[in-house]
């Protein structure tokens, strides 16, 4: 091994000028080959091939960029493939299925809490039929490539020169003394042209939508947002609802019949992407969705327009514009599985709102609910409010944005798997690390995250690979989140339990950062999902709650039996309840009125169902309306004062 190192240190100091040499080519090189799509799954398991394999799980069809291990490492589920011996004779091999102009190889160790395994240098071999393998040189020597230093992060080799054939090797020649020859791979190239190639054929995926696929910077985000409001003044509005730690600020644009007013009886929507700036994928699908909503409302597309006309829409594609930065100075296949994922001051912007479930679990365990204590709107603990507290400033805006709008249904989009979760997200006893922990409108959250995962091309495909460690097909692409993995404090439970919007995330690919060039297959698998799960807030029943004088009452609590969480009616007294087809017993009450009751009916078709309430002043509010009025005190019914009794004479 240590002779292997002296001649990696000796090739590395040759071919420095034939590195630099080649140094523009490889940039134009890397952009115009993208990757093959080992990590992106469009490369199957059928095409990784390994000399041998110290188990299943450690198979080659694990070796792939950014792989992730489980929490409990075992047979079925590890992070790389791992040679079953450790010596020079290993290879870990791609099939590209026809001819490729392969370019570059990036590498990583194996993704493990427990062992420490890489490759730190290796050949590469090429073939056309797998039996003759020609080895790629450096002048008469074989070439060596320098691998990496340790496991996580990304190591970039670019060939001096691309090189054409069907299939590709790499052949570990040393390793990391501690650990074992572990590889996590992705394969640069451009397939050659084949009209006949049965393969490309089958997996080709196309878009006729005119959008501008890209990665877009912070400033070509910015532009773009513009773009989209100079084509449609009349049904978008830019506004920000914050700065993140860098002072970049918050922009989210509206898209609405009437933009910058909440009209009464339309309900609100959010989507928003990018809280771990590394998940770049829904950045780009937010920008690609505010294009696509402008231009088929102009050209008349009726679903869109009556969308846009009977909701009001907010987009806001970049939570953490300073973690994206810092994944995009990396790259799209660079930035490993972390990078940028936290905000400038090193927190978990999702998960970085106080933990409401501890709060109401509490109350309900001493009885408190409901009449101490309400089942929803929540209220935020002082502690978390103050100065000091651990409170991100991009946490902070979107609290303050949650708490101005009356939000009814939201979806924040993440990255790294194809599944979308819905609350509660902590499990309720303590230690416990998945358990199923639905909230009372369970069946609602479940039909809610079903309707997004159905609608796209691969969440529920029975067929497809998993991304990682668990299949979420076999569960209709849906997971309580709780039982996925418990996290305290995340958006969606804090979304549930403080305001009336429930919110859900979707994972909307298996890739967190895909290459620029999958950008229009990632946007075909989702765009049906997205405009789907938006046309759900019209799902359930609406209304206004009215005095009689037909003033709309406002924080008035709208309760559903049999369902043991309430919401409340905005500053207009409008109010929308989201449910499932049925019958349900409504009951409204506000502070100073009588209580009243109907029974409402949720149908099939889309639409919500009108269920309006008129509510009169209660007979104990108008008797201290008009004492006060007369300036006195109001008579306490409960306990009138006792006559005194009258001594009678000659006692």
């Amino acid at each position: 091994e240590d002779e292997v190192k002296d001649e990696v240190n000796k090739q590395a100091m040759s071919a420095a000028s034939c590195w630099s040499v080649w140094s523009v080519n490889l940039c134009c090189g890397l952009s115009d080959c993208p990757p093959l799509g080992l990590e992106t799954l469009k490369i199957d398991d059928f095409q990784l091939h390994a000399s041998t394999m110290q188990r299943y799980g450690l198979g080659a069809h694990r070796g792939r960029l950014n792989i992730q291990a489980g929490l409990y490492e075992d047979d079925l589920y590890d992070g790389g493939w791992c040679a079953g011996r450790n010596d020079p004779l290993q290879w870990f091999e791609v099939d590209a299925r026809r001819l490729t102009k392969f370019t570059g190889v990036i590498t990583q160790g194996r993704s493990s809490l427990w062992s420490s395994d890489w490759v730190t240098s290796y050949r590469v071999l090429v073939s056309n039929d797998s039996h003759t393998w020609v080895t790629l040189k450096n002048g008469s020597r074989d070439l060596l490539f320098i691998g990496n230093k340790e496991k996580e992060i990304p190591v970039l080799n670019t060939f001096p020169k691309s090189v054409v054939a069907r299939y590709i090797r790499i052949n570990p020649r040393s390793w990391y003394s501690g650990g074992s020859i572990c590889m996590r791979v992705e394969i640069l190239g451009c397939p050659m042209p084949d009209p006949n190639n049965y393969y490309h054929r089958r997996n080709e995926i196309t878009t006729t939508d005119n959008l501008d696929f890209k990665h877009h910077s912070y400033k070509e985000m910015r532009q773009l947002m513009k773009v989209v409001n100079e084509m449609c003044p009349n049904i978008t509005r830019i506004y920000n609802i914050g700065k993140s730690y860098n002072g970049q600020k918050l922009y989210a644009i509206e898209i609405s019949d009437n933009p910058g007013e909440h009209e009464l009886g339309e309900p609100e929507f959010r989507y928003t992407a990018g809280s771990h700036g590394n998940e770049v994928l829904g950045r780009e699908l937010l920008l690609l969705l505010m294009q696509f909503l402008c231009q088929e409302y102009l050209s008349g597309n009726p679903r869109i327009r009556h969308l846009v006309e009977e909701t009001r829409i907010h987009l806001l594609p970049s939570v953490n514009p300073d973690g994206h930065d810092k994944a995009a100075e990396a790259g799209s296949e660079l930035s490993g599985w972390s990078l940028g994922r936290w905000s400038q001051d090193g927190l978990d912007i999702h998960h970085n709102f106080p933990d409401l479930n501890a709060i109401l679990w509490e109350a309900e365990s001493r009885k408190w609910v409901p009449r101490k204590f309400h089942n929803h709107h929540i209220p935020i603990p002082e502690w978390y409010l103050s100065k000091n507290a651990t409170v991100a400033m991009e946490t902070r805006a979107l609290l303050g944005w949650m708490e101005k709008i009356p939000f009814v249904l939201g979806g924040n989009l993440q990255g790294g798997e194809l599944v979308v979760t819905f609350s509660y997200d902590r499990t309720r006893p303590h230690g416990v690390m998945r358990e199923a922990t639905p909230t009372p409108d369970d069946p609602v959250f479940r039909w809610l995250a079903f309707s997004y995962a159905s609608t796209h091309r691969l969440m529920t495909d029975a067929g497809r690979r998993v991304c990682h460690t668990q299949d979420f097909a076999k569960e209709d692409g849906t997971i309580n989140g709780a039982s996925w993995h418990t996290a305290a404090g995340s958006m969606n439970d804090f979304s549930y339990l403080h305001t009336n919007c429930f919110e859900l995330s979707m994972y909307v690919g298996c890739d967190k950062f895909p290459h620029e060039s999958e950008l229009p297959e990632e946007w075909e698998n989702n765009r049906e999902s997205l405009i789907v799960f938006m046309e759900q807030v019209h799902r359930g029943i609406k209304g206004v709650v009215r005095d009689l004088q037909g003033r709309g009452i406002a924080n008035a609590i709208i309760s559903v039996e049999g369902i043991n969480h309430d919401i409340r009616t905005a500053a207009d007294g409008d109010y929308w309840r989201l449910l499932n087809p049925g019958e349900y017993r409504v009951t409204v009450r506000a502070e100073g009125y009588a209580m009243s009751s109907k029974v409402c009916e949720v149908g099939y078709a889309m639409g919500a169902t009108r269920c309006s309430f008129t509510l009169t002043r209660s007979n104990l509010s108008r008797i201290k309306e008009i004492m006060e009025k007369f300036n006195k005190q109001p008579i306490n019914l409960r306990h009138p004062p006792r006559r005194p009794r009258q001594r009678r004479l000659g006692t």
